[in-house]
């Protein structure tokens, strides 16, 4: 009866959330029959050792890209921002920045503050628009103020953002939005539970990376490296 008792335990509720445990426990499960991986970084992380980083590996895969916090809202600089950008860059990772959308502030202003400070170059990865709360707005107006944000950039690199979401968020309040690139978040999942077209899977915020100290994000890129080159800036 003991035995009986712990295969139903198992099946109910360890078995079906054993990535989630795995994660929970800092062991994390790396996505199979994905070769580019890399990484997202912000001040949360300290000061990185990007040497260490540029030679680190992600289950057996080289780290390849690297997208790095840079602005919030009007007026708010992640303080690493500069030195993550450099150190990135020296130790040949393809890099991109991002920025942090806070719906209930102009998206102009916002826009504006982020070309003004990521000063982004030619051959960085697109610029990356986060996109996670809503603040109260309904989805079409926030899918308005998105897009403000989107065509000022895009009209300043010459080349398409890429959007950061959870599934669940895409789906509730971006679901008009989709001639985009996609990054989606959705940890402890062995396969991204999204049907539309995707670009980068955040897969974990969990992963352990020589160079930094505790958690970072990991990430995948759906497709080959000559399509992630497609999707630099001019």
């Amino acid at each position: 009866m003991l035995g009986i008792y712990v295969y139903i335990f198992y099946s109910l509720f360890v078995s079906p959330f054993s990535i989630r445990w795995r994660g929970i426990f800092r062991d994390t499960a790396y996505p199979e029959g994905y070769s580019i991986r890399g990484l997202d970084v912000s001040h949360h992380q300290g000061k990185i050792n990007w040497k260490k980083v540029g030679k680190a590996e992600i289950g057996s895969e080289p780290v390849s890209f690297v997208f790095l916090k840079a602005t919030e809202g009007v007026a708010m600089v992640d303080r690493c921002y500069k030195e993550n950008y450099q150190g990135a860059a020296d130790n040949g990772l393809l890099r991109g920045a991002y920025h942090y959308f806070l719906p209930n502030l102009s998206a102009y202003r916002q826009a504006h503050h982020f070309i003004k400070t990521a000063n982004l170059s030619s051959g960085d990865l697109s610029p990356v628009l986060d996109v996670e709360e809503s603040r109260g707005l309904t989805p079409a107006a926030l899918q308005d103020s998105v897009r403000v944000w989107l065509d000022i950039v895009e009209k300043h690199y010459h080349v398409r953002p890429i959007i950061y979401t959870g599934v669940k968020f895409k789906q509730s309040y971006l679901s008009e939005i989709s001639d985009y690139p996609f990054w989606l978040a959705h940890y402890y999942v062995k396969k991204l539970q999204y049907t539309g077209r995707w670009d980068f899977w955040q897969h974990s915020d969990r992963g352990q990376i020589d160079g930094i100290r505790g958690d970072v994000d990991v990430n995948v890129y759906n497709g080959s490296m000559y399509n992630l080159r497609q999707l630099t800036i001019p």
